[in-house]
């Protein structure tokens, strides 16, 4: 009979060097502690994969608040699961981190974040919550990130659909204060936006705007694109309409001129006329039927050669 399954053991996380250590370190020993630090955080049970709807949850986020700062020209540096780096503590790799002024680039080649080499941490840190460790997101965090210095935390609760927020109690500090929401809506004085649970997804809203995410604009493009074709269409139909109108008008218009002139018109004559596409011909036979006095000074160079 098989064994059920076992949660492994917890991976022990290295301590991150002192600021003095790492300042000693050549740049290719900097980077091996990175990467064995990556590597630890990845094989440890604290970062294991919550599945489909921690992850979709963390891209949303990091989707709508991209859009957003980019499209109001703000400098906000926002990673996922990057790990974070800060001498004297064990690393940790946060679902959601921002910092401010610090400059976002397309081909950012950052291996973690590192606080005695960027000069401080992250400005806020954002967890999602499925069915992970509630202990660790709930409680042990709020304890280290206040410590850290971290101004504001979230946590997602995307089970219980419920959001969580603290805040430090002034700048320094070393402990946190709940954030309490008005109407259901958290407010991040780091991102400057509301957060609220909205048709049971995380949001962040500019006052009572919902942010869009790339979702969002590609629906409202694609359907800005369909109204666009529509209305060609149907711009289109009328131009053909009105060009079969123009055609009848100028068939009819010459038949008339012919028969109340009294120039006799053959059924082959007539017949031509009213299979002829062309209006810059129909007007030349017209032109042409005022003055004529048969029908064959009307068509005659129409005719084929005998």
């Amino acid at each position: 009979m098989a064994s059920p399954l076992q949660t492994p053991p917890p991976v022990p996380l290295p301590t991150v060097p002192t600021v003095e250590a790492w300042r000693a370190m050549t740049p290719a020993e900097r980077e091996r502690v990175q990467v064995q630090i990556n590597a630890a955080l990845s094989a440890s049970v604290d970062v294991m994969s919550e599945g489909q709807p921690h992850k979709k949850a963390k891209s949303r986020t990091i989707d709508a608040l991209g859009l957003h700062f980019r499209t109001i020209g703000r400098t906000v540096y926002l990673a996922e699961e990057l790990a974070v780096l800060s001498p004297g503590e064990k690393p940790f790799s946060p679902d959601i981190l921002a910092v401010l002024d610090v400059e976002p680039v397309e081909d950012d080649e950052r291996l973690s974040w590192v606080v005695a080499d960027e000069g401080k941490g992250p400005d806020l840190v954002l967890e999602v919550l499925h069915k992970g460790d509630r202990t660790k997101d709930l409680v042990t965090n709020v304890e280290r990130y206040a410590r850290l210095g971290i101004s504001e935390y979230f946590v997602y609760d995307r089970l219980r659909q419920q959001i969580h927020g603290y805040r430090l109690i002034e700048p320094g500090a070393a402990r946190y204060q709940r954030i309490v929401p008005q109407l259901g809506h958290f407010l991040s004085g780091v991102l400057g936006l509301n957060l609220a649970i909205v048709d049971n997804n995380l949001r962040f809203l500019a006052g009572e705007a919902l942010l869009p995410v790339s979702a969002d604009l590609i629906g409202r493009l694609q359907g800005m694109m369909g109204n666009l074709e529509s209305k060609a269409a149907q711009a289109e139909a009328q131009a053909a309409q009105a060009e079969a109108q123009i055609l009848v008008d100028l068939r009819e218009g010459l038949l008339t001129l012919l028969d109340v002139r009294g120039i006799p018109c053959s059924d082959e004559d007539r017949a031509r006329v009213e299979s002829c596409e062309e209006p810059s011909t129909l007007r030349r036979w017209r032109t042409r039927a005022k003055t004529a006095s048969r029908a064959l000074d009307v068509f005659s160079e129409e005719l084929p050669p005998a």
